[in-house]
């Protein structure tokens, strides 16, 4: 029964470090990485198509983005996608290929991007610390159902606080390594 309610906050930990990630990957650094373009959505005819299934993302160079487009008549309504998102990209269209420069981040900028990035990281602990506490309270539950003794309960909430300790410091990491990366020139 503990073991369960140990497995399930540790999934579900898990499962907010890769939210996080997610989250952070979204943020732009000022180098050219295909994840930047994963958000926008093209009207192919008529319906609503990822970016990439439309063409071929590359990164030629560290502040470039290239699309070539498979379908030749596609390549306005992609540029219109891209402009229309909130990335602020300008794209430049050469036969089937788009190149999106990305231009330099400046140095206030930089600090902006820092401070989302730790609300980020802070939404990710608060959500960690929200699985301990449903964990603790079925643990809790338990003891008062005198299913588990209150040794067992202690014990219970002790292994629960490592695990909880040990995803906190995985998004402390995840918030370091960012900040290094946006702080960078």
């Amino acid at each position: 029964m503990i073991n369960e309610i140990k497995q399930d906050a540790q999934e579900r930990m898990g499962k907010s470090i890769d939210s996080l990630k997610g989250n952070l990957n979204k943020v732009r650094t000022g180098r050219a990485h295909r994840s930047l373009l994963d958000n926008i959505v093209v009207e192919y005819y008529g319906m609503d198509t990822p970016l990439n299934q439309v063409g071929n993302i590359s990164t030629p160079d560290a502040r470039t983005l290239a699309i070539t487009v498979f379908d030749k008549g596609m390549i306005g309504a992609v540029e219109k996608a891209i402009l229309k998102s909130d990335l602020g990209l300008n794209p430049s269209s050469q036969g089937t290929l788009i190149r999106i420069p990305l231009p330099p981040l400046t140095e206030e900028r930089r600090k902006d991007l820092v401070k989302v990035v730790r609300n980020e990281a802070e939404n990710g602990k608060i959500a960690i610390r929200n699985i301990r506490r449903d964990a603790n309270s079925d643990i809790k539950s338990l003891e008062k159902d005198k299913e588990i003794s209150e040794d067992e309960q202690h014990q219970a909430e002790d292994q629960i606080q490592k695990l909880t300790d040990a995803f906190v410091k995985q998004v402390d990491d995840l918030l370091n390594s960012k900040e290094t990366e946006l702080m960078e020139i």
